[in-house]
């Protein structure tokens, strides 16, 4: 589960998505609306307020999202397609852009 804040309303928004936990720690999260014009509400959000929680295995993490850029997304599809198969088709068949983010998990103050 992935809470952000909203990026017009100011609310707290929970979002549950599919992740993928990588060997440092963080996680990938790609943003599709599965054939919608837009792109999902949460990646507004996350780009308008990067700081964010996830609930993973029950446990709660505060984390801040990267938005990856176009190279590195290209880098992460190849094991992105491995975890998902088929959506990278579906990004290249529907011809969208889909945003991918690194969840990393911020360290305690």
């Amino acid at each position: 589960m992935l809470f952000t804040t909203g990026a017009k309303s100011g609310k707290q928004r929970e979002t549950p998505l599919m992740c993928f936990p990588q060997p440092d720690g963080s996680w990938l999260v790609a943003g599709s609306n599965f054939g919608y014009e837009n792109h999902p509400a949460w990646t507004f959000n996350l780009i308008a307020n990067p700081q964010a929680r996830v609930h993973f295995h029950n446990d709660l993490y505060d984390v801040d999202a990267t938005l990856l850029t176009p190279s590195e997304t290209e880098a992460v599809w190849p094991a992105l397609d491995r975890q998902w198969p088929g959506y990278r088709d579906y990004e290249l068949t529907a011809k969208r852009d889909i945003r991918v983010f690194r969840l990393t998990r911020r360290e305690a103050q």
